[in-house]
Protein backbone atom coordinates (compact mmCIF):
# COMPACT_ATOMS: atom_id res chain seq x y z
CA UNK A 1 0.00 0.00 0.00
CA UNK A 2 1.29 3.45 -0.97
CA UNK A 3 2.34 5.77 1.84
CA UNK A 4 0.36 8.70 0.40
CA UNK A 5 -2.36 9.63 -2.05
CA UNK A 6 -2.58 12.51 -4.50
CA UNK A 7 -5.98 13.64 -5.70
CA UNK A 8 -5.86 15.18 -9.18
CA UNK A 9 -8.32 16.14 -11.87
CA UNK A 10 -7.74 15.94 -15.62
CA UNK A 11 -4.28 15.01 -16.84
CA UNK A 12 -5.01 16.68 -20.15
CA UNK A 13 -6.21 20.03 -18.86
CA UNK A 14 -5.05 20.50 -15.26
CA UNK A 15 -1.68 22.20 -15.00
CA UNK A 16 -1.89 22.30 -11.20
CA UNK A 17 -2.46 18.56 -11.03
CA UNK A 18 0.65 18.05 -13.17
CA UNK A 19 2.67 20.25 -10.82
CA UNK A 20 1.59 18.24 -7.78
CA UNK A 21 2.36 14.98 -9.56
CA UNK A 22 5.85 16.14 -10.55
CA UNK A 23 6.60 17.38 -7.04
CA UNK A 24 5.76 13.94 -5.67
CA UNK A 25 7.80 12.19 -8.36
CA UNK A 26 10.86 14.42 -7.85
CA UNK A 27 10.58 13.91 -4.08
CA UNK A 28 10.53 10.15 -4.56
CA UNK A 29 7.28 9.83 -2.62
CA UNK A 30 5.43 6.52 -2.82
CA UNK A 31 1.90 7.62 -3.66
CA UNK A 32 -1.26 6.52 -5.40
CA UNK A 33 -3.43 8.72 -7.60
CA UNK A 34 -7.05 9.51 -6.93
CA UNK A 35 -9.13 11.19 -9.60
CA UNK A 36 -11.60 13.94 -8.70
CA UNK A 37 -14.98 13.43 -10.33
CA UNK A 38 -15.57 15.46 -13.47
CA UNK A 39 -19.22 15.67 -12.42
CA UNK A 40 -18.17 17.83 -9.48
CA UNK A 41 -18.90 21.51 -10.35
CA UNK A 42 -15.89 22.62 -8.29
CA UNK A 43 -13.56 20.43 -10.37
CA UNK A 44 -14.90 21.86 -13.62
CA UNK A 45 -14.65 25.40 -12.27
CA UNK A 46 -11.00 24.86 -11.46
CA UNK A 47 -10.24 23.55 -14.95
CA UNK A 48 -11.95 26.57 -16.49
CA UNK A 49 -10.13 28.99 -14.14
CA UNK A 50 -13.46 30.10 -12.70
CA UNK A 51 -12.67 29.16 -9.12
CA UNK A 52 -10.92 31.58 -6.74
CA UNK A 53 -9.18 28.68 -5.01
CA UNK A 54 -7.78 25.37 -6.20
CA UNK A 55 -8.43 22.25 -4.13
CA UNK A 56 -6.55 19.87 -6.43
CA UNK A 57 -3.98 18.57 -6.34
CA UNK A 58 -4.46 17.42 -2.77
CA UNK A 59 -1.81 15.37 -1.02
CA UNK A 60 -2.78 13.11 1.88
CA UNK A 61 0.10 11.63 3.85
CA UNK A 62 -0.81 9.99 7.13
CA UNK A 63 -2.80 12.56 9.08
CA UNK A 64 -1.55 15.42 6.91
CA UNK A 65 -3.70 16.90 4.14
CA UNK A 66 -2.22 19.58 1.87
CA UNK A 67 -4.09 21.06 -1.11
CA UNK A 68 -2.04 24.02 -2.26
CA UNK A 69 0.70 23.25 -4.78
CA UNK A 70 3.38 25.40 -3.16
CA UNK A 71 2.46 24.01 0.25
CA UNK A 72 2.75 20.49 -1.17
CA UNK A 73 6.23 21.31 -2.42
CA UNK A 74 7.31 22.77 0.91
CA UNK A 75 5.86 19.82 2.82
CA UNK A 76 7.63 17.32 0.57
CA UNK A 77 10.87 19.23 1.05
CA UNK A 78 10.46 18.85 4.81
CA UNK A 79 9.78 15.11 4.76
CA UNK A 80 12.18 14.31 1.89
CA UNK A 81 15.04 16.80 2.39
CA UNK A 82 17.48 14.70 0.42
CA UNK A 83 15.36 14.80 -2.73
CA UNK A 84 16.56 18.29 -3.63
CA UNK A 85 13.22 19.96 -4.21
CA UNK A 86 14.89 23.16 -3.00
CA UNK A 87 18.58 24.03 -3.53
CA UNK A 88 20.97 23.58 -0.62
CA UNK A 89 22.49 27.06 -1.03
CA UNK A 90 20.47 29.67 0.88
CA UNK A 91 20.56 32.31 -1.85
CA UNK A 92 19.63 29.81 -4.55
CA UNK A 93 16.88 28.44 -2.32
CA UNK A 94 15.41 31.93 -1.92
CA UNK A 95 15.65 32.48 -5.68
CA UNK A 96 13.91 29.16 -6.31
CA UNK A 97 11.08 30.04 -3.94
CA UNK A 98 10.70 33.44 -5.63
CA UNK A 99 10.30 32.06 -9.15
CA UNK A 100 7.94 29.36 -7.86
CA UNK A 101 5.85 32.01 -6.12
CA UNK A 102 5.76 34.11 -9.27
CA UNK A 103 4.34 31.18 -11.23
CA UNK A 104 1.92 30.34 -8.44
CA UNK A 105 0.37 33.81 -8.28
CA UNK A 106 0.99 35.34 -11.70
CA UNK A 107 0.81 34.88 -15.46
CA UNK A 108 -2.98 35.15 -15.61
CA UNK A 109 -2.93 36.20 -19.28
CA UNK A 110 -0.82 33.19 -20.22
CA UNK A 111 -3.15 30.82 -18.38
CA UNK A 112 -6.31 32.16 -19.99
CA UNK A 113 -4.98 32.63 -23.53
CA UNK A 114 -3.05 29.35 -23.74
CA UNK A 115 -5.04 26.78 -21.73
CA UNK A 116 -3.30 23.48 -21.10
CA UNK A 117 -4.30 20.81 -23.59
CA UNK A 118 -1.86 17.97 -24.25
CA UNK A 119 -3.93 16.32 -26.97
CA UNK A 120 -3.70 19.07 -29.57
CA UNK A 121 -1.19 21.17 -31.47
CA UNK A 122 -1.93 24.64 -32.84
CA UNK A 123 0.87 25.36 -35.29
CA UNK A 124 -0.31 28.85 -36.34
CA UNK A 125 -1.62 30.17 -33.05
CA UNK A 126 -1.47 33.96 -32.74
CA UNK A 127 -0.48 35.14 -29.27
CA UNK A 128 -2.09 38.40 -28.16
CA UNK A 129 -0.13 41.14 -26.44
CA UNK A 130 -0.94 40.43 -22.81
CA UNK A 131 -0.02 36.79 -23.11
CA UNK A 132 3.15 37.66 -25.04
CA UNK A 133 4.36 39.76 -22.11
CA UNK A 134 3.88 36.76 -19.82
CA UNK A 135 5.74 34.52 -22.28
CA UNK A 136 8.66 36.92 -22.38
CA UNK A 137 8.79 37.06 -18.59
CA UNK A 138 8.84 33.25 -18.34
CA UNK A 139 11.64 33.08 -20.90
CA UNK A 140 13.60 35.70 -18.95
CA UNK A 141 13.27 33.66 -15.76
CA UNK A 142 14.44 30.54 -17.57
CA UNK A 143 17.44 32.22 -19.21
CA UNK A 144 18.56 33.86 -15.97
CA UNK A 145 18.34 30.60 -14.02
CA UNK A 146 20.04 28.53 -16.69
CA UNK A 147 22.89 31.02 -16.98
CA UNK A 148 23.32 31.50 -13.24
CA UNK A 149 23.13 27.85 -12.15
CA UNK A 150 24.55 26.15 -15.23
CA UNK A 151 21.54 24.04 -16.24
CA UNK A 152 20.30 21.82 -17.64
CA UNK A 153 17.49 22.35 -15.10
CA UNK A 154 16.58 25.76 -13.72
CA UNK A 155 18.71 25.38 -10.58
CA UNK A 156 21.46 23.14 -11.82
CA UNK A 157 22.05 19.49 -12.54
CA UNK A 158 18.90 18.08 -10.93
CA UNK A 159 15.23 19.09 -11.08
CA UNK A 160 13.77 21.16 -8.26
CA UNK A 161 10.42 22.58 -7.26
CA UNK A 162 10.88 25.28 -9.90
CA UNK A 163 11.01 22.74 -12.71
CA UNK A 164 7.80 21.16 -11.46
CA UNK A 165 6.13 24.57 -11.37
CA UNK A 166 7.21 25.56 -14.90
CA UNK A 167 6.79 22.17 -16.63
CA UNK A 168 3.13 22.83 -17.56
CA UNK A 169 4.24 26.05 -19.26
CA UNK A 170 6.58 23.95 -21.37
CA UNK A 171 3.61 21.89 -22.54
CA UNK A 172 1.64 25.05 -23.33
CA UNK A 173 4.52 26.41 -25.38
CA UNK A 174 4.56 23.16 -27.36
CA UNK A 175 0.78 23.03 -27.79
CA UNK A 176 0.61 26.55 -29.21
CA UNK A 177 3.96 26.47 -31.06
CA UNK A 178 5.25 29.49 -29.13
CA UNK A 179 8.46 30.91 -30.58
CA UNK A 180 11.30 30.93 -28.06
CA UNK A 181 14.97 31.81 -27.93
CA UNK A 182 17.43 28.94 -28.19
CA UNK A 183 18.10 28.53 -24.47
CA UNK A 184 14.40 28.60 -23.57
CA UNK A 185 13.49 26.20 -26.37
CA UNK A 186 16.18 23.82 -25.17
CA UNK A 187 14.81 23.90 -21.64
CA UNK A 188 11.26 23.37 -22.91
CA UNK A 189 12.37 20.30 -24.85
CA UNK A 190 14.32 18.97 -21.86
CA UNK A 191 11.21 19.13 -19.68
CA UNK A 192 9.00 17.58 -22.33
CA UNK A 193 11.42 14.61 -22.33
CA UNK A 194 11.49 14.41 -18.53
CA UNK A 195 10.31 10.85 -17.72
CA UNK A 196 7.53 11.90 -15.35
CA UNK A 197 6.24 14.48 -17.86
CA UNK A 198 6.27 11.85 -20.61
CA UNK A 199 4.40 9.44 -18.31
CA UNK A 200 1.78 12.09 -17.56
CA UNK A 201 1.43 13.11 -21.22
CA UNK A 202 0.84 9.55 -22.37
CA UNK A 203 -1.90 9.14 -19.78
CA UNK A 204 -3.41 12.51 -20.73
CA UNK A 205 -3.70 11.52 -24.37
CA UNK A 206 -5.53 8.35 -23.34
CA UNK A 207 -8.14 10.24 -21.31
CA UNK A 208 -11.59 9.80 -22.86
CA UNK A 209 -13.14 12.85 -21.20
CA UNK A 210 -13.22 16.22 -22.91
CA UNK A 211 -14.07 19.69 -21.68
CA UNK A 212 -15.80 21.37 -24.61
CA UNK A 213 -14.82 24.89 -23.52
CA UNK A 214 -11.13 23.93 -23.59
CA UNK A 215 -11.23 22.15 -26.94
CA UNK A 216 -12.13 25.16 -29.04
CA UNK A 217 -10.53 25.62 -32.44
CA UNK A 218 -8.08 28.51 -32.72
Amino acid sequence: MAEASLTISSKNYSSWSLRGFLLCRIAGLDFEERIASWDDPATRAELLLLSPSFLVPCLEHGQVKVWDTLAIGEYLHEIKPGAGLLPTDQAARAHCRAVCGEMHSGFANLRSALPMNLKVRHESFKVWGGAQADIERVATIWRECLQKYGGPYLFGAAPTMADAMYAPVCTRFATYNVKLDEASAGYRDLMLRFPAVMEWTAAAKAEPEEVEELDVEF
